[in-house]
């Protein structure tokens, strides 16, 4: 039997894994191809942990939102281009993409007429800067989205429900 961390600054990667009761030797076995000391070193951060033992750590803790965690935190492409997934109700992010999706409508001609010669003019920066924060909340209310649906996924609750119900 494991015994329990008493540290204070846990990585995502550890706090994740006590969070579902696991010790290292459970999760260790598992997650194929883990062992204890893999996963004590992953979570110490000895070692650098890869993307596919991300995939498979999210997959087996059912924990879809270490993948948006790993991309905006630890891969240097995803750090400057991922969009950060936020953990919501699905009323929230409903209402937050209807919204973003309605203020697009009202400026959508606005886009057209800066896009018409093919550049953005000094005249128009100021608004085409909006329209850029339109589109930058779509794509938050999207990957919030995406978010929540794998997580009802990760966790089977639409097991037992048919696709026309």
């Amino acid at each position: 039997m494991g015994r329990r961390s008493t540290k204070e600054n846990k990585s995502v990667w550890q706090t994740t894994r006590e969070e579902l009761g696991l010790t290292r030797e459970k999760a260790g076995d598992l997650i194929p191809g883990f062992s204890p000391e893999r996963i004590e070193k992953i979570e110490n951060g000895r070692t650098q942990i890869q993307p596919e033992d991300v995939l498979l750590l999210a997959e087996y803790y059912k924990t879809p939102s270490l993948l948006n965690y790993y991309c905006c935190n630890e891969c240097p492409i995803g750090e400057s281009h991922a969009v950060r997934a936020e953990s919501k109700e699905l009323n929230q992010i409903a209402v937050e993409t209807l919204n973003a999706v309605n203020q697009m409508n009202r400026i959508k001609n606005r886009l057209l007429e800066i896009a018409e010669d093919g550049r953005v003019r000094t005249d128009e920066y100021e608004d085409f800067m909006k329209i850029k924060n339109v589109l930058d909340r779509i794509a938050q209310s999207v990957s919030n989205l995406q978010l929540w649906m794998d997580e009802q996924i990760a966790a089977d609750k639409f097991a037992n429900q048919s696709l026309t119900d």
